[in-house]
């Protein structure tokens, strides 16, 4: 009882088990090309190259204007850092076959870790999207600081942007393309050192330009000469220092309220942890910071929360499998006595805390799948229990025990169902232990019932 009790406080809890499916995204860009230039280029020739590596099951590919996206999926249950790097030793090693002009390849791995568990929106009647972004910017660095997260994203409210629109006339006008513009902006973008030469033990170093902080800095940016006279920026765009273009909108709705701009923070966590802990982490992170660095008026939201989510189904689930055990021992209460009623309320929870304790070795979740394999094996745990005592009771009234002996009468009720018994047991354990042995992705998921059950039935026996 207390190794089960250890189990289910150590064993991390969520919805779903987590299923180790490596998935790749590779991404190869030739600009300018069309979508059937692409394809056969980038896309046929990566297909080839990465269908070889080994592991791979399945490749996907997508073709459009100037970029190539391969999908590369592995066999269910490959390690993700091998198979990484077998994929990436297989393109640094063909890279001189990249046609000329082609950028790439991008390598941007996928893996269950990268859902989000947490959902904090940021409301407000006072303050617009672009301000909510802002301070959400602010609160990203804060709690990407926390322990155990991985990855915090922004989704919704309009980021600022430093926006040059360049006028057509103008640039017909001075006899200038919008390349040159570009190419004029990139170089007045950077910051360039050059170290000079040793002289009495000092190096004398150069450095020359610097980054552009400002919309005027941008607007007197010199595009090109004419007349003796420098082309400015601002002579053939007008330069704007506001808000960029949504990529994604997220509105807070509520009776009260209304309709309110809101932007969302997206946490994820890192591969292996507890989720219900991470989450505990972050919103005790943003409960210090409301007040200083949150205004009082705004509305911090957790709008989803999976390791609470998860926390709250397992409880239910271990809920259900403490009422199932109940219930049973006082059937038995009722049809053949309060010490045989012990006897099952004493075995069942054991041999379910020896099969929580073996989940924790095993390295499995506390999830529905594996508390629906306790629950599935209680049914077959009282089946046994309920012959034996009940054969037990039977020989009692058939004989007086106190003649013949407790002990006696027991003995030769168990050797009387004993053997049928084990037979029962291994013959369940022989039909539900070969559903472990499945592939793909069925197998692992559903892998802990047959494991699980085989064990409750085995530790019973």
């Amino acid at each position: 009882l207390a190794l089960g009790a250890l189990a289910v406080v150590a064993l991390p809890r969520e919805e779903e088990p987590q299923i180790v499916v490596p998935m790749v995204d590779v991404f190869v860009q030739l600009p300018g090309a069309a979508p059937a230039d692409v394809e056969q280029r980038i896309t046929r020739p990566l297909e080839r190259l990465l269908s070889e590596v080994p592991g791979v099951e399945y490749v996907y590919s997508t073709s459009s204007a100037g970029q190539s996206l391969v999908v590369v999926r592995f066999r269910v249950g490959e390690p993700e850092e091998a198979a990484l790097v077998r994929l990436n030793q297989k393109l640094a090693s063909n890279m001189d076959r990249v046609p000329p002009g082609a950028i790439g390849p991008l390598v941007k791995p996928r893996s269950i870790d990268d859902v989000p568990i947490l959902a904090v929106t940021l409301s407000s009647a006072r303050y617009g999207d672009d301000q909510l972004r802002t301070l959400a910017a602010q609160l990203r660095d804060a709690i990407a600081e926390v322990s155990d997260v991985s990855e915090v994203t922004l989704i919704g409210g309009r980021p600022r942007q430093l926006g040059v629109t360049i006028d057509p006339a103008r640039l017909a006008a001075h006899g200038v393309d919008p390349a040159m513009v570009q190419l004029a902006l990139r170089r007045a973008n950077t910051r360039n050192a050059v170290a000079g030469p040793v002289a009495g033990g000092r190096v004398s170093g150069l450095e020359a330009g610097g980054q552009l902080t400002s919309a005027d800095e941008v607007r007197n940016v010199v595009v090109a000469s004419a007349s003796g006279r420098p082309l400015l920026v601002r002579d053939v765009a007008a330069v704007v220092d506001g808000d960029a273009e949504p990529a994604a909108y997220v509105v807070f709705q509520s009776r009260t309220s209304g309709a309110e701009p809101a932007v969302t923070i997206a946490v994820a966590k890192r591969k292996g942890t507890n989720a219900i802990d991470v989450g505990h982490r972050v919103t005790a992170k943003l409960d210090t910071l409301k007040g200083t660095l949150i205004p009082a008026d705004v509305r911090v939201s957790l709008t989803r929360d999976y390791g609470e989510t998860a926390a709250e189904k397992s409880n239910e689930l271990l809920g259900h499998m403490l009422l199932a055990v109940l219930s049973v021992s006082l059937l038995i209460w009722i049809v053949l006595g309060r010490r045989e009623a012990a006897v099952v309320l004493i075995a069942i929870p054991v041999t379910l805390a020896l099969t929580l304790f073996m989940f924790f070795l095993y390295g499995y979740t506390l999830n529905r799948i594996t508390l629906f394999a306790l629950i599935f094996s209680i049914g077959i745990l009282v089946d046994d229990a309920i012959v034996v005592v009940e054969n037990v009771v039977r020989h009692a009234r058939m004989h007086d025990a106190s003649t013949r002996g407790l002990v006696a009468t027991a003995l030769a009720a168990v050797d009387e169902v004993g053997n049928p018994t084990i037979l029962a047991t291994l013959a369940v354990v022989a039909a539900i232990l070969p559903m472990a042995f499945v592939g793909g992705l069925m197998g692992p998921y559903m892998r802990p019932i047959p494991i699980g059950a085989s064990a409750a039935m085995l530790f019973s026996l």
